[in-house]
């Protein structure tokens, strides 16, 4: 009997061991998902919360992975305890009227929405979090920057492109992009940037441009050539059609670069100018960005692709995200796409821009570029909607300048 008790009790001991060596390894991986992966002012960004960005990001196809995510995160914090720091707060209310707005740009309701992002393995509180910190910074940028920001009317004139006021205008100018895909280059390019539009001669900008431009057009001084008004950016040309001569438009911050622009010659022509300019381009996604082996495989893309439907054939059997192709009116193109777009003559190709930090390279082909009059079938824009555009472009610019600013001053740290 006492051997029998003895086997009994060791083998419950042996139970006992075993379950505990299993909740002890449950707590392990728990605290590795919880364990900080980078601290913002000493505040942690955790493995589980970069983990649950990744699935929001691959939930909405947005193209990045661990790296995009964590970028995110930390802009998040800073704007986070910017708004702590201000007093800035959102009520209960706010917060869903937010989440509700973000679920019907993809034409479901906040509870189906929620739903969808389950799916994907993605937590309520992870898309409250994101919501959260975008409304709490728009309210921030438009409390800051608001007051001392105007579109004035010449502006949005320009923007609606009558035929009297951008009829046969076209541009010729020199720029610079000075590099900003992390907080240190934006902070360096911030002071240069001050440094040019502060006053810089022809000749003077030549030398910046040669020296810190990460454009192609560095080699020639940033000098491009005559493009039409109508064919750029609506916000940039209506700041290079009311300088003089010599004067600098800018920054225009495409994400990973500051563009500056320097007006140096201005010429009217015969040919009125179109109500609105319609483009139908395709851009590639390249993962690589800038590297020897992303660019040779561009180079050798760019000789085996003669029109915009070879894209297709190339993109084969890769996700959707990768292509995108479409026709839009120009006013509705990202600003530094509808820039090179501007330089292109339909079917011409440039490889000048990249995404995701520089993590990706954009293969841009021009497919078709209309100009249209306004017929009888055209509505035009409605002037309010169009100052609120030009607004939310120059409050976007001074946004990332001031969150560059932020991420400059800001301890960012690894455990």
């Amino acid at each position: 009997m006492v051997n029998q008790s003895n086997q009994v009790a060791r083998g419950l001991a042996r139970l006992l061991v075993a379950g505990l060596l299993s909740i002890w390894g449950g707590m392990a991986v728990a605290q590795n998902l919880f364990a900080p992966v980078v601290y913002v002012n000493d505040l942690a960004i955790t493995q589980y919360e970069l983990n649950q960005r990744v699935a929001f990001q691959n939930a909405l196809s947005s193209p990045g992975g661990e790296k995009t995510a964590l970028e995110a995160l930390i802009n998040e914090r800073l704007q986070l305890q910017y708004a702590k720091r201000i007093g800035v707060t959102l009520t209960e209310a706010e917060q869903i009227e937010g989440e509700v707005e973000f679920a019907s740009r993809g034409s479901l309701d906040r509870a189906d929405f929620l739903e969808f992002l389950a799916q994907g393995g993605v937590e309520p509180q992870t898309f409250r979090d994101f919501v959260k910190a975008g409304l709490l910074w728009r309210q921030i940028v438009r409390d800051k920057f608001g007051p001392i920001t105007v579109a004035s009317d010449r502006e949005v004139r320009l923007a609606l492109s009558p035929t009297a006021e951008r009829g046969g205008v076209r541009l010729l100018f020199s720029e610079i992009f000075l590099p900003a895909r992390n907080a240190a280059e934006q902070a360096q390019s911030n002071k240069l940037a001050a440094r040019i539009l502060a006053g810089s001669s022809l000749s003077q900008f030549a030398s910046f441009a040669r020296q810190y431009s990460v454009a192609p057009t560095r080699g020639a001084g940033g000098r491009v050539n005559w493009i039409n008004a109508a064919d750029l950016p609506p916000a940039l040309a209506g700041q290079l059609v009311n300088l003089p001569v010599g004067g600098i438009a800018g920054p225009l911050n495409t994400g990973n670069a500051l563009g500056l622009f320097q007006l140096r010659a201005i010429e009217e022509t015969t040919k009125p100018a179109p109500e609105r300019v319609i483009v139908d381009y395709a851009a590639y996604y390249m993962a690589g960005g800038r590297s020897e082996a992303t660019l040779a495989r561009a180079a050798k893309l760019r000789g085996e692709v003669q029109i915009c439907n070879d894209l297709y054939g190339v993109a084969k059997g890769e996700p959707e995200s990768v292509l995108d192709r479409g026709e839009k009116d120009l006013r509705e193109v990202p600003a530094d796409v509808a820039l090179e777009l501007a330089k292109l003559d339909r079917h011409e190709i440039s490889t000048n821009l990249t995404r995701a930090n520089g993590q990706t390279l954009v293969f841009l082909m021009l497919c078709e570029r209309r100009h249209e009059g306004a017929g009888e079938d055209y509505i035009a824009p409605d002037p309010a909607q169009v100052r609120e555009q030009l607004l939310n472009q120059k409050l976007g610019g001074q946004a990332d300048l001031f969150l560059a600013e932020l991420r400059a001053n800001a301890i960012i740290r690894q455990p």
